[in-house]
């Protein structure tokens, strides 16, 4: 039990460090242009609109730059899939780590609209909500792998 709950701490400490890089590199960095900020509101509402246009355009494309639309926002939120469950409770379903992963995306995206420091895609949000489910299963995975190899330590 107290295994438990040093584990939860530590999650919580992660979560914290993890949500502020998230946030600076999502609002405030400057190497992904977001000091500059734009003139007008930016934003794309046509699903898979921007996720095609990087497919279809890969080569002609630098290699970086597909990589960190389309892999990136997946892979960024990966970790809030994973530490949520430590967060808000250690019970939750694929479904609420899902919804929390999207709501919290939509703020995000939402900030970037309203502050004009990044473009509100909804294709952002598709992508940073698969990578929160992924997340969230890949955690799901190890816990149950965990569980086994403790089950059969006890024996």
């Amino acid at each position: 039990m107290k295994k438990r709950i040093v584990i939860r701490e530590i999650s919580r400490i992660c979560f914290v460090v993890y949500m502020t890089f998230l946030v600076y590199f999502l609002l405030l960095s400057d190497g992904l242009g977001r000091l500059e900020g734009y003139q007008y509101y930016r934003y794309n509402l046509v699903p898979f609109q921007e996720i095609m246009r990087f497919i279809e355009y890969r080569n002609y494309m630098n290699f970086e730059v597909v990589i960190i639309n389309l892999l990136g926002n997946i892979i960024a939120f990966m970790p809030y899939g994973a530490l949520i469950r430590w967060v808000v409770n250690q019970k939750i379903h694929w479904y609420q780590a899902t919804f929390y992963t999207f709501v919290f995306s939509l703020s995000v995206e939402f900030l970037q609209l309203v502050a004009k420091v990044g473009v509100f895609d909804v294709d952002d949000l598709i992508l940073n909500t698969v990578g929160g489910l992924f997340g969230f299963w890949i955690y799901y995975i190890l816990t149950i792998v965990n569980r086994r190899n403790e089950k059969k330590n006890e024996r």
